[in-house]
């Protein structure tokens, strides 16, 4: 097996780790490895992918800041990655190169193993973000029945990830602010689950957080923080310091894996064995 990993930088990727593990896991033999490709190389991107239409290499996964770029370089996407607007995972299906999204349903997977929230809880989420990250939480979030508003810097960004999942939200809550103290606070009563799907907070920058500054968390909310390097962010800190239960991305990371890794060899590999990966 011939897989790896697309993306901007990646020197903080665990998933060599994983899927080596999961490979391992199955007796198959191959290799995982990092292909960087800078923003603006879009001829290095589009060879990178064509390596998989062509058999060179039998999958790919795709992380920031080319979960978008992709797309038009696919000749078919999964439902869940069109309504997204955003891959993470590409493999063959046939003579056809396809573009799927395994965060969406991995990230659902790890909160509700991280947190089940009491039956009288409002289901009411604060996601911070509006790139690919963003769009996958948020999918899988209206999917489940959450009211979702998203604090964003780049808001026109926001107002279109609103307007693709606006028949998806079908009366339930879903609009945007920007993330500053003033507009949060207005909006974080009655919000019992705040996920941080931007990059900020992300090595080399662990001195940062997306949480605005001087404001508080509400009481007996949750905070899940899809960055998992480092260990502990700086948000995930804040938070358990407000006394709230915080995590962060690296269950999401694994359960992404995994459905990646079932796309690619018809096998899903036992949770077990990629958190051992990442934990020795």
């Amino acid at each position: 097996m011939r897989l790896g990993l697309i993306g901007y930088p990646l020197g903080h990727s665990l998933s060599p780790r994983l899927h080596q593990a999961a490979l391992a896991s199955f007796g198959l033999e191959g290799e995982y490895r990092l292909y960087p490709v800078e923003p603006q190389d879009h001829a290095g991107l589009t060879a990178l992918v064509n390596r998989v239409r062509q058999e060179e290499l039998d999958g790919l996964n795709v992380t920031i800041p080319h979960k978008q770029n992709v797309i038009p370089l696919v000749d078919e996407l999964t439902p869940g990655a069109r309504a997204i607007g955003a891959v993470n995972t590409l493999y063959r299906r046939g003579a056809q190169l396809c573009g799927h999204n395994t965060d969406a349903p991995g990230f659902l997977a790890d909160l509700k193993r991280f947190w089940q929230p009491a039956p009288d809880l409002p289901r009411r989420a604060l996601v911070i973000g509006s790139g690919g990250g963003a769009r996958a939480v948020v999918y899988a979030l209206l999917q489940d029945g959450w009211d979702v508003t998203i604090a964003a810097v780049l808001l026109d960004q926001a107002a279109a990830l609103v307007e693709a999942f606006r028949t998806l939200a079908a009366g339930r809550v879903l609009d945007v602010v920007p993330n500053t103290s003033e507009s949060v606070r207005r909006v974080l009563e009655g919000t019992t689950l705040i996920v941080n799907a931007s990059p900020v907070g992300m090595m080399p920058h662990d001195d940062e957080s997306p949480w605005p500054a001087g404001l508080s968390f509400p009481p007996g909310a949750a905070v899940y923080d899809l960055v998992y390097n480092p260990r502990q962010t700086l948000f995930v800190r804040q938070a358990r310091q407000a006394g709230l239960p915080a995590t962060t991305g690296l269950g999401m990371l694994i359960e992404q894996a995994a459905r990646a890794f079932e796309c690619w060899t018809g096998r899903l590999p036992a949770r077990e064995v990629m958190w051992k990966a990442v934990e020795e």
